[in-house]
């Protein structure tokens, strides 16, 4: 490998090691977030509603601004954007607090929907490979932040704002190393509305957008309740939170190895299906026997979610012929998904609270899961959409 060459995936690994610590950081830091900046649960809560919301609205601008710019320079002002961002957050100041989250959050929309487009240009003859590589990239890194940021708090001395602020550097880091592909002639990713009308046809687009959005909904709804359901089911607090890393450290290992088996052949239908039915059967675990292989439940439950993130993005990447179109898939359905995953915590509880316990919303989550694995099926059919025939 050339030294050019060991830049370039440095580079994008080390930038989708960014797309989720400044997100992911937050819940371990929320209590004194909250009592520093005076915010009730429901101000503190916002927060991370901002940022999901953020990530579904501002993907969009990605195509615009890779027609301008092209994906390169702008995944570089993406990591630019976030250092801004994190530091902004760390600042005295309610309002500081809530724009620095919202500007971190959107420059990771628009590096969301590029990614895809980037393995598509980058690596055209290895998408299967570095989806893999990306995507265990970005779950590593939110699990990364979740384990890290308290004992680097503590080992720091600097609180929960020196600690927002130094998440800037990882993002500046792999900024420097992304610097080479942005200075380098720019290949155009086809903006304008072009892209968005021959997408929105395609019927294969709202397949993926479905698979996209259920998979996320699915995934956010056990990221924000999982801990909760397992100490009401009687176990320890400290035990329910290593379950949680548990089955966010299984997603690494699976968001890395799926890709590159389903991307060997015209069809991701059988995986995208036991994908689904991983996940079936973690949820089905929490509802009839929590307590019971607790850890059993977690590990299907995070390979089953893991594959599936990764499924649908290789998908994203897969069924375009071009990165334009890549780009333009990637943006419509990522944006309908984070819009609906940000609804998903949201209604698990009001459920949970309608109902008094955990039955009605994990029955809910399973027919949530039965119309993603029907998306799925349709998503992972083989197809290819072209740029005459989107």
């Amino acid at each position: 490998m050339s030294l050019r060459s060991a830049v370039l995936v440095v580079g994008f690994v080390l930038t989708a090691l960014n797309l989720r610590p400044a997100i992911a950081g937050v819940s371990p830091l929320l209590n004194e977030i909250m009592r520093d900046a005076g915010l009730s649960p429901a101000g503190g809560g916002a927060i991370t509603t901002v940022m999901v919301v953020c990530l579904g609205v501002f993907g969009p601008v990605a195509p615009l601004l890779a027609g301008r710019i092209g994906l390169d320079r702008t995944l570089l002002a993406g990591l630019l954007v976030i250092a801004l961002g994190v530091v902004l957050r760390g600042l005295d100041g309610v309002p500081a607090l809530y724009v620095g989250s919202a500007l971190a959050a959107t420059a990771i929309a628009v590096m969301n929907v590029s990614m895809p487009g980037v393995v598509k240009q980058h690596f055209p003859a290895r998408v299967n490979l570095f989806t893999g590589v990306y995507v265990s990239g970005v779950v590593a890194g939110a699990a990364a932040a979740s384990a890290l940021v308290i004992p680097v708090e503590r080992a720091t001395g600097f609180g929960w704002r020196g600690v927002s602020a130094l998440l800037a550097v990882p993002a500046l880091l792999a900024a420097l190393l992304w610097l080479p592909q942005a200075l380098g002639k720019q290949t155009l990713a086809g903006g304008g509305p072009r892209p968005f009308r021959t997408v929105l046809r395609s019927r294969v687009t709202w397949y993926v957008t479905a698979l996209m959005g259920l998979q996320s909904l699915t995934f956010y709804v056990m990221l924000a309740w999982l801990p909760t359901i397992f100490v009401e089911a009687g176990l320890p607090a400290d035990q329910a939170g290593y379950l949680l890393s548990l089955t966010n450290l299984v997603q690494v290992g699976a968001s890395l190895a799926v890709p590159v088996l389903a991307g060997r052949g015209p069809s991701q239908v059988s995986y995208v299906v036991g994908a689904c039915l991983l996940t079936v059967a973690g949820y089905l675990g929490m509802l009839l026997a929590p307590t019971t292989l607790p850890w059993l439940w977690m590990i299907v439950l995070g390979v089953g979610q893991g594959a599936a993130f990764a499924l649908a993005l290789l998908i994203i990447a897969l069924r375009p012929a071009d990165p334009a179109a890549v780009t333009a898939l990637s943006a419509v359905a990522q944006s309908v998904g984070y819009v609906v995953a940000a609804l998903g915590p949201m209604l698990f509880g009001l459920l949970r609270q309608v109902s008094g316990g955990w039955t009605a919303p994990l029955l809910a989550g399973l027919a949530a899961l039965a119309a993603q694995t029907v998306a799925g099926w349709l998503a992972g059919r083989p197809a290819t959409l072209g740029k005459a025939n989107l």
